[in-house]
């Protein structure tokens, strides 16, 4: 198989999603969102597409740095804000981040991230709940899969317009939408640390990894089918057992069964229901 396996019709892609956003922001009563536009191609993608679908006047930008973020990471943030005219404000989180670890040092740079990244969202809810407006997603399949994210951190959102593309397809449709090519280019990263790269946490490129998910489950090719590909078989084993460990990521908390009808189990109406009972 090869990475072209992976192309969609990105116009097709794109109406898609901006009905999707259009159609479930007002099944909860909202007419507005707010992202963390970080300056990466997710968020990126994600505000272009709110804003065809909602109009600029509803979309507000969130970009929230700190002491470590890479100055390029607001350049980047600033030109799409300027592309697409939307509301932007600018929190840095770092006399939130530095107090939390002056109170309770941290050396690790996992813990260090998932604070950041938690903080962040704070920052979002919080904006959310004084605006009136929703939190937008901006994580990719191929993070979800991998649980490349940060639990109530970035994975967090009300709504998630990209998390069914991998990043190979996001980079299909950034191009499609027209995102800067300085953006779509540029080495991905969460920009939780200085130097911090994706691909360099990860071990191996998204190219590489999007074509063995797409194997493993779009095309439910089993183990020995995925190796006749000339997947390599620790490669193969590390990813799946990634897939396989992160689930609790991306599942509500799973609820212990003791009545006849338990919340997330046996009662699920969907969001749009207008009268239960």
């Amino acid at each position: 198989m090869k990475l072209q396996d992976l192309h969609l019709n990105y116009h097709i892609v794109e109406d898609i999603l901006k009905a999707f956003l259009f159609n479930e922001i007002r099944k909860f009563g909202f007419n507005s969102i707010v992202v963390g536009l970080s300056g990466g191609i997710d968020s990126a993608v994600v505000c272009e597409l709110a804003v065809r679908a909602l109009g600029a006047e509803n979309v507000l930008a969130l970009m929230m740095p700190c002491a470590s973020s890479s100055p390029e990471s607001l350049e980047h943030a600033a030109l799409m804000i300027r592309k697409l005219g939307i509301q932007a404000e600018e929190l840095s989180i770092s006399a939130v981040v530095d107090a939390f670890f002056a109170s309770m040092p941290v050396h690790q740079r996992l813990r260090m991230g998932n604070i950041m990244a938690r903080t962040r969202m704070v920052f979002l809810y919080d904006v959310s709940a004084r605006d009136g407006r929703l939190v937008a997603g901006t994580s990719n399949k191929t993070e979800l899969l991998l649980g490349y994210g940060t639990m109530f951190g970035d994975m967090a959102s009300a709504v998630n317009p990209v998390g069914d593309l991998y990043k190979t397809q996001l980079r299909g449709l950034a191009r499609h939408l027209d995102i800067p090519e300085q953006i779509i280019e540029k080495a991905p990263s969460a920009d939780l640390w200085e130097g911090q790269n994706d691909e360099d946490d990860l071990g191996f490129s998204y190219e590489a990894v999007d074509l063995l998910l797409f194997m493993m489950l779009e095309k439910r090719m089993d183990k020995q089918a995925v190796l006749d590909q000339g997947v390599p078989e620790p490669f193969y084993d590390r990813v799946r057992n990634m897939v396989v460990r992160s689930q609790y990521k991306r599942m509500m908390p799973v609820i212990a069964k003791i009545s006849g009808r338990t919340a997330g189990i046996d009662f699920r109406y969907a969001r749009d229901w207008q009268e239960v009972m």
